[in-house]
């Protein structure tokens, strides 16, 4: 039996005033923002709040000791909401003060922790992409274990996730690009995964279209040219969250995890760096199941036949995000080896939702083929 669930209540508030006025933020409120991001919109308008600049802590992907070091500057502080402004990162990392226990987090992720969920969360994207707005999953770079691990139960679940356009509408190309190409992967390898149902495919199907026209347009317009699309990206990304939160992803996720983990590859662009390698060996292993009509699909957007499909859809891409060979990023023949057993060890999680079984040469072989 296919299970399918929103657990969030999902809103659209177009503006941050009219957000505020909704949720009153004040006291015994904890909000993560980035500083520019409050100075920009919410500056005055958070009253007695603690507010939690989490790049303080740490820049680029979310950590366990980013986390850490929130939890020490603020165990002793009681809160009954959690506010989280911002991208993939403060997402993540703000579901996890929603729970009574967070610390240590590495055992936490280990589950030798409960996951005791005790604060009100509310969730509020400045990307385009990661749909953890409407997942129960956080993702971290664990650095003792050297890997990005994903903590999925359903005390990550937020109250609310709510959409404002305008928090996205000047966010820079580059967060817009990385961002969105995340969620386009999420639509995609949520449609192929073996967990799909009728619904997240409808959900899938839907957020591919809205990205994939939205870059077609970027083609011929120029990146200004998005902007006018932004509210439908960002609502593409939450139909992709929505797809993946019920049906998983797979191993484009697992295997650009150890990318990101060690050279700091921002995630979306670590993704696009897997993709067609992943689904190319997914087509020549398995041309007749679900990816026929995934292939079709795409074809029709794109306006090319299925068989080429990987190939167009990594053009259209490489005017978003132009993409590199790995070695271009630092990585070595020896990293392959550590990357391919990371992958099946520790990412078993994802890896059980792919198309087809991928084994430890197919994926070392993947890895040695983008290098």
């Amino acid at each position: 039996m296919k299970e399918f669930s929103v657990k969030p209540n999902i809103k659209m508030i177009d503006t941050v005033e009219e957000f505020c006025s909704i949720y009153d933020i004040g006291k015994r409120d904890l909000v993560f923002v980035s500083n520019s991001t409050y100075h920009k919109f919410f500056e005055g308008k958070t009253g007695e709040a603690i507010v939690i600049n989490y790049r303080k802590y740490g820049d680029g992907e979310p950590t366990d000791l980013m986390v850490e070091g929130i939890y020490e500057d603020v165990k002793n502080v009681h809160y009954d909401r959690v506010f989280a402004i911002g991208g993939g990162t403060i997402l993540d990392v703000a579901k996890l003060f929603a729970l009574k226990e967070v610390s240590p987090v590495v055992d936490l992720y280990d589950r030798k922790i409960p996951a005791v969920k005790e604060k009100k969360l509310i969730l509020i994207p400045t990307t385009c992409g990661t749909g953890s707005e409407v997942t129960n999953i956080s993702i971290l770079e664990l650095t003792t274990k050297n890997t990005k691990m994903g903590l999925a139960v359903d005390q990550l679940y937020a109250d609310d996730a709510v959409l404002v356009p305008e928090l996205v509408r000047e966010l820079p190309f580059q967060f817009f690009a990385t961002s969105s190409i995340d969620a386009l992967i999420h639509s995609i390898e949520s449609f192929t995964s073996p967990k799909a149902s009728s619904l997240t495919k409808m959900f899938s199907l839907k957020a591919m279209k809205m990205i994939l026209e939205t870059y077609q347009i970027i083609v011929k317009d120029g990146k200004e040219a998005r902007k006018p699309f932004i509210k439908e990206v960002l609502m593409a990304s939450t139909y992709a969250g929505i797809a993946f939160g019920n049906a998983g992803c797979a191993a484009v996720h697992a295997m650009s995890y150890p990318l990101g983990a060690k050279y700091h590859v921002p995630h979306g662009e670590a993704n696009y760096e897997i993709f067609t390698g992943v689904y190319k060996t997914y087509q020549e292993i398995n041309p007749n199941g679900s990816i026929v009509i995934l292939n079709e699909y795409l074809a029709e957007i794109l306006g090319c036949k299925p068989t080429r499909v990987y190939d167009e859809i990594e053009k259209l891409l490489n005017h978003i995000i132009p993409k590199k060979p790995l070695r271009e990023y630092g990585v070595t023949k020896d990293d392959l080896k550590h990357f391919t057993e990371v992958v099946i060890t520790e990412q078993s999680r994802l890896m059980a939702n792919n198309y087809v079984e991928l084994k430890r040469d197919v994926v070392y072989d993947i890895y040695q083929k983008l290098l």
